[in-house]
């Protein structure tokens, strides 16, 4: 081979290899490419697949106390935590939306795996934020899963990855949900009914959810392996009088949801899906229930 080709050759690798990172090679073998050069505007696959999203909590107070750089900074070295774990479980990283995140995953089990993980990762930065005298920081992870359309978007000067679906909506609501759930890790029960091995998880049900551009009410989950080792000893030692309280709280029981919830707040009284349970139960049994009540809460978040 001739320098010159030799060069060419290596031009066009490095080449390939900066595309790459505007369009993930998951991606394009998911359309069935094995080349940029050979996607077209339009094409499309129809797949069964889990979204991913998360989100920094707080970031615009965060970002308030740092010059232009450092957000920069800030949001490059997260990321720089969050791709690898997400690419180690066969995720495609679909947006970046400012402190936020899309990805996708073939399968629950995927998508559930690296949020535990970087959940446990943000607990470990946090130290090293601390001795740095920084403000902890703290992110939400929600995930549905469904069928969804994969393609190609835009016009003949510029394409773009697209993914059309209510279950991208529905997954960025349930992200929304761990800040009212003071959860780190959510998920809906058609995402849970696809985790396989689910008896190695930490996980529990914390109620039926209506959210905005969905009719059809959910159920949703929260994970909380990759909590903070102290949270996940009071969630474990609580476990039973919380399920029970939900239990009650769902049959309209409130006197004995509310018994079981009051034990749970005072081995974790910094739960915040029990207080809020307590809070509704008490209220109803001064005020009784309203004739429609169903159990479902209408949640109008973004």
């Amino acid at each position: 081979i001739s320098l010159e080709n030799a060069k060419l050759y290596d031009h066009l690798k490095k080449l390939n290899t900066a595309y790459q990172k505007f369009v993930p090679t998951e991606f394009l073998e998911l359309l069935g490419y094995d080349s940029i050069l050979k996607i077209s505007l339009g094409d499309q696959i129809q797949e069964d697949m889990t979204v991913m999203f998360l989100d920094i909590r707080d970031y615009t107070g965060i970002s308030e106390h740092m010059s232009p750089e450092d957000n920069f900074n800030f949001i490059n070295g997260f990321l720089m935590r969050v791709f690898p774990m997400i690419e180690k479980y066969n995720g495609s990283i679909n947006q970046l939306i400012g402190d936020g995140v899309m990805a996708l995953f073939l399968n629950p089990n995927d998508a559930l795996k690296p949020s535990i993980e970087i959940q446990a990762s943000v607990s470990e930065y946090n130290k090293y934020r601390q001795k740095k005298q920084r403000d902890e920081i703290k992110i939400g992870i929600g995930m549905h899963a469904g069928s969804l359309m994969l393609g190609i978007i835009g016009d003949d000067r510029r394409h773009d990855t697209g993914v059309i679906s209510t279950v991208v909506n529905t997954a960025s609501r349930i992200e929304g949900l761990t800040k009212i759930f003071g959860a780190s890790i959510m998920m809906s029960q058609d995402t849970l009914s696809g985790v396989k091995e689910i008896q190695d998880y930490s996980y529990r049900f914390l109620g039926i959810v209506q959210v905005k551009g969905r009719e059809i009410p959910i159920k949703v989950y929260e994970f909380y392996d990759g909590d903070q080792p102290e949270i996940i000893n009071k969630k474990k030692a609580t476990e039973k009088d919380f399920s029970e309280g939900l239990k009650n709280y769902f049959e309209k029981d409130f006197v004995t949801a509310a018994g079981f919830l009051k034990k749970v707040l005072s081995v974790n009284p910094g739960d915040i899906t029990a207080d809020r349970y307590f809070r509704h139960a008490a209220e109803y049994m001064i005020d009784g229930v309203p004739e429609d009540w169903t159990g479902v809460e209408r949640m109008t978040i973004k």
